[in-house]
């Protein structure tokens, strides 16, 4: 039988693996972040790193960039590990401004494809 619901409440996915297509680990879902103005997930705040909750830096990642993998239980995003490593991140105690449209141009720009 085919599974045809397509809507997940938001704390089902919270805490939820982040993997890419290799199976790596690249953190956890942290938060959803919502466009007011369209009602749709605009951002997915990934924890990536540390021990424990210390150290671990927060991503802001595109939520088209993401796909729910309902066999696995996990999200995917294709990105290699070393690229995480480098990407533009925050401290959970000084968030972005999620608004800001260069802050929006530059999540694009490092996670489009290609």
């Amino acid at each position: 039988m085919v599974n045809t619901n397509r809507h997940l409440s938001a704390t089902s996915l919270i805490g939820d693996d982040i993997r890419n297509p290799q199976g790596e680990s690249l953190g956890d879902l942290k938060e959803l972040m919502i466009d007011l103005g369209s009602g749709s997930i605009s951002y997915a705040v990934v924890a990536f790193g540390g021990i424990m909750g210390l150290g671990e830096k927060l991503f802001a990642v595109p939520w088209q960039s993401l796909r729910v993998d309902h066999e696995n239980k996990c999200l995917i995003l294709n990105v290699p590990k070393e690229k995480l490593k480098d990407a533009p991140g925050f401290d959970k105690s000084d968030w972005p401004d999620f608004s800001d449209p260069t802050f929006s141009e530059q999540i694009g720009r490092y996670y489009r494809p290609g």
